[in-house]
C-alpha cells in the first residue's frame, strides 16, 4: 500500500468501483491531506495505477477534478437538507431544524477538512457552477418548506419573495462558507446559540406576516 509523503497509509477505493468513483475518491484523499495546491493529477493517477493521461477521460482537468470532489460534498449536504425538508414535521419545526443543520455542515467541514472548506470558499467567491446549482439546489428545499408552512397555516407571508430574501440575509453569517472562515474561533455552542435566536425572529416575521 502507499504511504503519502508525510502522512498515514491511503485507503485504497474498491477496485470494482467505476474509475471515476476511484479517482473521486483519491483525490478527495489528497485534498485533505496535502491541499489543493499540492494535488497533482499524476499523484492521484499513480495511486490509482493507471497514467495521467488516463485520468482526463474522466475529468477535463485538475481543477475540474477538484471541484467534483467539492461536489460531492454539497450533494451530501443537499441530501441531508431534502430529508429534512420532506419530513413530516411542522413546517416551523422543520425550517428551524434545516437552518441549523445547515449552518453545523459548514462548521463540521471547516474543522474536519479544512483543505475542501478552501476550495467550497474559492468556488463560492469565483461564482463556479457547481455553487451556482447547489444554491439553486437549497433554495428550492427552502422554498418548499415556506410553501408547505403557508398553506398549513404556520407562516402568513405578505410576499413570498421577501420572506425568502429575510430567510438568506439572516442566516448569511452562518451559511456562507467566507463568513463562517472569518468566525472560526467561535465555539459550536455559542454558534448555535447566535444562530437559533436569528431563526426566532424569522419563525415570528413568518409567522406574524412582517413580511
Amino acid at each position: 500500500m502507499k504511504r503519502p509523503r508525510g502522512g498515514s497509509p491511503e485507503r485504497l477505493p474498491d477496485p470494482s468501483n467505476p474509475p471515476d468513483e476511484r479517482l473521486l475518491a483519491l483525490a478527495g484523499q489528497h485534498l485533505k491531506q496535502f491541499g489543493a495546491a499540492q494535488v497533482t493529477v499524476v499523484g492521484i493517477a499513480d495511486a490509482a495505477g493507471m497514467t495521467h493521461a488516463n485520468v482526463y477521460r474522466y475529468f477535463a482537468s485538475k481543477a475540474a477534478l477538484i471541484d467534483a470532489v467539492a461536489g460531492q460534498w454539497l450533494k451530501r449536504v443537499e441530501t441531508l437538507i431534502a430529508a429534512i425538508a420532506d419530513a413530516p414535521d411542522p413546517a416551523d419545526d422543520k425550517l428551524e431544524r434545516l437552518l441549523q443543520a445547515w449552518a453545523r455542515t459548514h462548521r463540521d467541514l471547516l474543522r474536519d477538512d479544512p483543505h475542501l472548506f478552501d476550495v467550497y470558499c474559492a468556488a463560492t467567491q469565483t461564482r463556479r457552477a457547481i455553487v451556482r446549482r447547489h444554491r439553486a439546489r437549497m433554495r428550492q428545499l427552502t422554498e418548499r418548506v415556506l410553501d408547505e408552512g403557508t398553506v398549513t397555516g404556520k407562516f402568513d407571508p405578505r410576499d413570498r419573495d421577501r420572506a425568502l430574501l429575510l430567510i438568506t440575509d439572516v442566516t448569511f453569517r452562518f451559511i456562507n462558507p467566507v463568513s463562517i472562515r472569518l468566525d472560526g474561533e467561535m465555539p459550536d455552542d455559542l454558534a448555535d446559540q447566535r444562530m437559533a435566536a436569528l431563526i426566532r425572529v424569522v419563525l415570528r416575521a413568518l409567522a406574524k406576516g412582517y413580511v
